[in-house]
């Protein structure tokens, strides 16, 4: 998709209406990780060296319509402003005077941030008025927040059909990233996706098995898949529901050439605690996982295999664990999977994009996600662009 970029602004004394990702964690009123700050610091240098007047919108959490005051964007400014290495003046509100007022005040390359979008029940239900109301204290917008652009909210969609609008740059790496994991790939491309539930992930597989070459398919939801084909998993969690979805599944990807990789061994414990007894099994359709055991992780020749598919492809999207990484040792696949994924791409020889919220703690806990190519923080919205639906934020952008 062609989308306008900072590059092709002019910025000179214009105001720029910036939308952010400030949804930050707090613990006693106090900014905990700042990391989602620091993804808009690009975006609001870019306009203060092209000498823009920068007012950020952002939300936090879900006041639902209502000034909620422990909701409050305030405890942002103090962090944002050393990340910034200058002031950053705040408005109790984000349209009407109080907004007009701040603005007003501004000089170019001053930064501006306007008080939680959310505290008005226009955003979310994207009301024209309320984006009216936004789009009178700017002359152009930028959205840097893909993790909102699933949500057609006036701060993410209605205001670029008001504003010239452009991308930050923290929204244009990940619409490259993302269009050089599945958009334009380069092929082979290998598809590891994991999680719980077959029932969660249901649009995300069936979109990428008509894309991959390799797929990739671990924890919970690889159970429910080797019982719609026969094999004993004892006590493992499993849809048992979905068993004839799984072979849906199956079979349209064997139609379309996509390879599924699949256990064909477990590591299994009786219960989920670290230091439990374990042992490897191979799965097979007369035994293997005894009734009162359950899998925790793929074995050894799974991730043998995966791993050989990985140094075939030259591209890799990821999502979702391949155990319970979270408790030895059923985090051993996880961490050796992301550590040759990592060193792959560190090499140059693989395009290697991860998002979701346990991918990344999973990455994390490898040492793995800083030579990713990149690891998108975005959650829903990333998840939403891998089973192939329209982002309104996204959309929105779009060169005319």
């Amino acid at each position: 998709m062609a989308f306008r970029t900072l590059d092709d602004a002019d910025l000179q004394g214009r105001r720029a209406l910036v939308r952010v990702d400030f949804n930050v964690p707090m613990q006693d009123g106090r900014v905990s990780d700042d990391t989602r700050l620091r993804a808009a610091l690009p975006t609001i240098d870019k306009l203060r060296k092209g000498g823009a007047k920068v007012v950020l919108l952002a939300h936090f959490d879900r006041p639902k319509g209502k000034r909620v005051p422990e909701m409050s964007l305030k405890p942002v400014v103090e962090p944002l402003a050393k990340l910034v290495g200058a002031p950053v003046a705040f408005a109790d509100d984000c349209v009407g005077g109080d907004a007009a007022k701040a603005v007003a005040a501004l000089k170019d390359g001053d930064v501006l941030l306007l008080e939680n979008v959310r505290f008005h029940a226009g955003e979310e239900k994207n009301d024209p008025e309320f984006a009216r109301a936004l789009a009178a204290n700017g002359d152009l917008y930028v959205n840097d927040a893909f993790s909102a652009a699933h949500r057609a909210h006036a701060s993410t969609e209605g205001l670029a059909r008001l504003l010239p609008a452009y991308a930050g740059e923290q929204m244009r790496r990940e619409l490259e990233a993302l269009d050089a994991a599945l958009g334009n790939p380069q092929r082979p491309v290998l598809g590891i996706v994991g999680g719980a539930k077959v029932s969660t992930k249901l649009d995300l597989l069936n979109n990428l098995v008509g894309k991959l070459d390799y797929l990739a398919i671990g924890g919970g939801m690889a159970n429910t898949f080797r019982y719609a084909q026969g094999f004993e998993i004892g006590g493992s969690l499993c849809e048992k529901e979905m068993a004839d979805t799984a072979r849906e599944i199956i079979a349209k990807a064997q139609a379309g050439g996509c390879k599924l990789i699949l256990p064909s061994d477990a590591v299994v414990a009786k219960d989920l605690a670290p230091g439990v007894p374990t042992r490897t099994v191979q799965l097979a359709k007369d035994g293997g996982v005894a009734a009162d055991e359950k899998i925790f992780d793929v074995g050894p020749d799974t991730l043998a295999e995966l791993l050989k598919a990985m140094a075939e492809c030259r591209t890799l999207i990821w999502n979702g664990p391949l155990g319970v990484f979270e408790v030895q040792p059923f985090d051993k696949a996880t961490v050796e999977a992301a550590r040759q994924a990592a060193s792959l791409a560190k090499a140059g020889k693989l395009v290697a994009v991860a998002g979701g919220g346990d991918t990344v703690a999973a990455l994390n806990a490898a040492h793995a996600a800083g030579d990713f190519t990149f690891v998108s923080t975005a959650g829903g919205a990333f998840l939403e662009w891998m089973e192939g639906k329209e982002l309104p934020g996204v959309a929105a952008l779009a060169q005319k």
